[in-house]
This record gives structure tokens, sequence and C-alpha cells, in this order.
């Protein structure tokens, strides 16, 4: 289907000399990320009961309600790709990361402070969708930034290591911000959170985010002193001059980001919509098969140093293409099996999310890696990972609940095609 290299190759220096400190500096700030993205998930019924209005009195303020929570982060991950994966490929992958966290962090204290309706009206609601804006630009620079100082800064053969820990630090965001919500829920009473409690973890969040600012200052730059000395890449530089690439990472992300948001965000909801399982069960088996998840990407990103990148991903696309339709038609009125069907999703999935960014990386010359992956990534995120909820809400609307499986299935079976035709990059050295 594609070459993945069309320059002539570089020459190739070594590692970064401190990888678990480039380890820990990617992670730290990535789980703060996904912290205060998912932080913003859990709380958003809260959120929407004190900044929009309880009455349609006002068409706009509805509207924007509905853009706000469900579509800006999303919509803006795209644009967010481009732009600071241009800063990490002209400025430095460090210099992106730096502008990300701090992007992050401000937001988040923006959703903390963000007025209620009742004291600010229609510009509370506007206040909030510019802080989902900028979420969803941090998010998706960051993917694009981390992404590249992850696998530019492995020692040789452990680039699908080192890509692992990018789903691992990203379900650990979701689980902290998860626990948060929860204690909070659980601690204060309902008063106390529509007043005030529901602000408490974006606050945090932004603590955090100084935390994760800190931890990067130390950490080294990968991108060569050739690259460094090049003249700057355009901002489209990318998508004109490796259109094939480009199109590569969305059939590649495709399949996997429809997995991965149906089974660790929307397969506790459909469990509750189509197989009558209560919402505390539902959470529970969610948070455990996510704790399962964070623990096997490692070893996924070891297995592929060792026997290359395609066959996991086709463990994930063949595996899920088969076992997709069957898996949410087992469900039924039981935890334990509940439990059962994420967990066997999980290691499915972990054939895609533990070498997703080794593989994306690989894919594109140091020159362009960082706007190269974060473009064209995102924009499929934004597509089939981001509805994948309101398309399975949508089907069982419909009356149709039993084709969204199928609808999983077969962006599987498509992704799968893709990987047969990539060429094996686990063992050839990453051109810097």
């Amino acid at each position: 289907m594609v070459a993945i290299m069309t320059e002539t190759t570089r020459t190739v220096s070594p590692p970064t000399k401190r990888p678990v400190r480039q380890l820990l500096a990617a992670s730290v700030g990535n789980a703060v990320e996904w912290y205060d993205w998912y932080a913003y998930t859990f709380l958003a019924t809260y959120i929407a009961a004190e900044v929009f209005p309880k009455g349609a009195d006002n068409s706009l303020v509805p509207l924007l309600s509905t853009f706000a929570v469900f579509a800006v982060g999303f919509f803006m991950r795209p644009v967010g790709g481009l732009v600071m994966g241009a800063i990490a490929d002209r400025r430095g992958r460090r210099a992106a990361l730096t502008v990300t966290i701090l992007l992050m962090g401000g937001s988040s204290l923006l959703v903390g402070l963000t007025p209620t309706y009742e004291t600010a009206g229609v510009l509370a609601p506007v206040i909030l969708v510019l802080a989902r804006l900028l979420q969803g630009l941090s998010v998706g620079g960051e993917f694009a930034a981390s992404t590249t100082f992850l696998v530019e800064s492995a020692g040789p053969g452990r680039r699908g290591l080192f890509s692992s820990f990018q789903y691992v630090s990203t379900t650990a965001g979701q689980l902290v911000a998860s626990g948060i919500a929860t204690l909070l829920v659980d601690t204060l009473s309902d008063g106390q959170m529509n007043g005030w409690g529901w602000r408490v973890p974006f606050v945090l969040g932004a603590v955090l985010s100084l935390v994760g600012f800190w931890i990067r200052q130390g950490a080294q730059e990968t991108r060569s002193a050739e690259q460094q000395q090049a003249p700057r890449p355009a901002l489209f530089e990318a998508l004109r001059r490796h259109p094939r690439q480009s199109l590569l990472i969305c059939g590649i992300t495709a399949g996997g980001t429809i997995a991965y948001y149906t089974w660790t965000s929307y397969l506790p909801t459909y469990a509750e919509l189509n197989a009558g399982i209560e919402k505390s069960d539902a959470l529970l088996a969610g948070t455990i098969s996510l704790a399962f998840f964070a623990l096997l990407q490692p070893l996924g990103g070891l297995l592929s140093d060792r026997f290359g990148r395609r066959p996991l991903l086709l463990f994930f696309g063949l595996g899920f293409a088969l076992l997709t339709v069957p898996l949410l038609h087992a469900l039924h009125d039981s935890f334990a099996v509940l439990l059962l069907v994420q967990c066997a999703g999980m290691v499915l999935l972990t054939g895609f999310t533990s070498i997703s960014a080794a593989v994306n990386a690989e894919a594109f010359p140091p020159r362009v890696r960082a706007a190269g992956i974060g473009f064209p990534y995102s924009l499929t995120v934004a597509m089939f990972g981001g509805t994948a909820p309101y398309v399975g809400t949508l089907f069982k609307e419909l009356g149709h609940a039993d084709l969204f499986p199928w609808y999983v299935a077969v962006l599987c079976l498509g992704s799968s095609l893709v990987y047969l035709r990539l060429p094996e990059t686990a063992h050839k050295p990453l051109e810097r």
C-alpha cells in the first residue's frame, strides 16, 4: 500500500542518554493531560447543571451546551495535532510538550473557575466552550509530541516497550480522574457537589500540570542536531509531501480507535442499555478492566520488539473483526460475564494500543514526524473514536442495537487489510 520511507536515509543518531527520565517525563505529563480530559467527562452532568440554563428560554444556550459537552474537544484535537506537531518539528519535542502541559493546566483551571449561569448568564457556557477548545487543542498536540518523544527516546530494540507507555499513562490518568470523581460523589452531598465539589478536580488538575511541567524541564531534546539546523518545515508539509503515509495513519487508526473507545468508554453504557447491567456493576467492571489493560501494555510492547509490529496489529484487527459480535452478544445481566467480555477485549486491544505510537513514528521521517502523526491520527479519532458512543446510542434508538457490533467489526477488518500490507519496521533503525 505504501512505502514507509520516501526520503533518502540520513544518519541515524543514537538514542537519548537517560531513557528512564525521558519515559517519566512523557508518561507523567501524558497522565496529567488525560486526567484533565476525563475529569470533564466524569463530571459533565454537574457542569451542565450549573453552567447551562435549566430551561430552553434561549435557543443558543442549549446548542452551546450540546456542542461543548459532546463535540468541541474532539473537533479541536486534529487542529492541536497539526499545530503542536508543527511546533515539535520546528522548535523541538520538549518545547511542544511544555506548551501542551501548560495549555492543559490553564484550560483545566478555567473549567474550575467557570462562573455559573445564574451569576454570569450566557458568558458562563461561552467560557466553558473556550476551555474545552483549549483542552482539545492540548490533547491533540500531546499525542503528536509525546508519541514522537517517547519513540525517539527509546534505546535499541525498545521502541515498542517505550511506545506502550503512551496508553499506560493515558489509562492511569483516566483511573485517577474516575477515582477522584467517585470519591467526591461518595463523600459530598448533592448540594456540595453542585456548589463547589465538581470544581475541585479541575483545580487539582491545574496543580498537577505544574508538576508535569517541572518534570518535563529536565527532559532531553530528542530531535537530532541535524534536524535542528535544517530549514523549518511548513505547516502542511507532511500532508503535501507524504500523503500516502498520512492515509496510512488513518487506516491504521480507524479500527483501533473505534475498538478503544467502545471498550474503554462506551461498554459500561452499552451493557446498561442492551444487557440490563446495573450502573454500579458496569462502572466497577470498567475500572477493573482498565487496570488490567494498563498492566498489559508493556507486555505488548516487548512482544512487538521481539516478533515485530505486524503480528500484534493483525492479532488485534482480526481478533476484533471475528470476535466483536459474539463478545457483545454474550452480554447479559451478569457482572462476571461483563468483566470477562471487557478483559477479553482488552487483551485483543493491546495488540494495537501498545505499539500504535511506535508504528506511527516509524512511518514518517524526523523532519515532519510529529505533525505527520498528529493531524491524521487525531482526525481519525474524531471521526470514529469520538463518535462511537453516539453511533451505538443511535443504533439503539433506531431499534437496531445489534448493528453496532458489526460496525466495530467491519472497521477493524478494514484496518486489518492495511496491516497486511504494512512493511515490518520493528528491527530497523529509527531515522533521527
